[in-house]
């Protein structure tokens, strides 16, 4: 029960951010906006905070293992199914397999990181894992086919984790760890401050972003309902066979099933918007993926928490 009571501050929050969308306490671009100071600001601050005062020992490299196994699978077998089953064009595709197996690591996964896991150093390898390899991969895939010619541009692939703030939080709180680095006192309150800022407005944000005042057409209920199942079923049922193969520890396996079990990252539809691919299709699994998983990772944590 304990761990259910952990969600309590999720449900508020994201509540709280999808009734003042409702009624209007906060503008068409709030959720824009909000995105912004979360991805830009609140949530680089709050990850280099957090690692800059964390000893990182202990990583293991099966649980990482595990959860890139759950996510090449997942993936692939979205890619493969959009097109056989439903007909998708090859950027399509792209989109379709990731809105299965891409997760939601920053804005939602650190305040579940926080409230069950209690630590998000196994967050941050997922963190590194999407940013580092997993997004370049997809944005080649894209490029290829929105190019003419199939081009793929090397120098914007190889930049891209250094212009990501979310990944670059987390390099330099490593970095600060690593080096015994620690923060001067004048910084240490406004980046606490920061900080603390991050979590309730990545919440709030996540919330005004389930709010449409209409439907968007262009994806059937059978593709939906099947990235759903990928994402929040076949995902993390296969981090945990992985996970009980390698003989992980139970907060090994806990971490790498929550992980696994997060909904679509909010990226799948700024990549799907940039490219003008799947767009429907990204928005829709977003927003039916998160609401879903406040249930499903709650079931994940009271299976296999204490």
């Amino acid at each position: 029960m304990s761990m259910l009571r952990a969600f309590e501050p999720i449900w508020l929050f994201a509540a709280a951010g999808y009734a003042a969308r409702r009624w209007r306490l906060l503008g068409d671009r709030s959720v824009t906006v909000l995105g912004w100071f979360v991805f830009h600001l609140a949530m680089p601050v709050a990850l280099f905070v957090r690692l800059s005062t964390t000893t990182l020992t202990g990583f293991d490299g099966r649980q990482l293992a595990a959860f890139a196994a759950s996510t090449a699978v997942v993936i692939g077998a979205g890619w493969y199914g959009a097109g056989r089953f439903f007909g998708r064009k090859a950027g399509e595709r792209t989109i379709w397999g990731m809105a299965g197996g891409y997760v939601n690591a920053a804005n939602l996964g650190i305040p579940v990181a926080t409230q069950v896991l209690g630590s998000v150093s196994f967050l941050v390898e997922v963190l590194l894992l999407q940013t580092i390899v997993i997004t370049p991969v997809v944005l080649a895939m894209l490029d290829r086919h929105a190019e003419a010619g199939g081009k793929i541009r090397f120098r914007r692939l190889t930049t891209l984790p250094v212009r990501n703030p979310v990944i670059l939080g987390s390099a330099l709180g490593i970095a600060a760890t690593a080096a015994g680095f620690s923060t001067p006192q004048v910084v240490q309150t406004p980046l606490a401050f920061l900080s603390s800022a991050a979590v309730p407005a990545a919440l709030i944000t996540l919330g005004a972003s389930l709010y449409r005042r209409e439907p968007e057409p262009g994806t059937g209920r059978a593709e939906i309902t099947a990235i759903t199942a990928l994402k929040l079923v076949a995902q993390p049922a296969i981090a945990c066979a992985v996970g009980l193969l390698l003989r992980l520890s139970q907060p090994q396996l806990l971490a790498v099933v929550v992980c696994a079990g997060l909904p679509t990252a909010q990226n799948v539809f700024v990549f799907a918007q940039k490219y003008g691919v799947g767009v429907a299709l990204a928005s829709r699994a977003v927003l039916i993926t998160t609401t879903l998983s406040l249930a499903s990772i709650a079931a994940i944590a009271a299976l296999l928490g204490h």
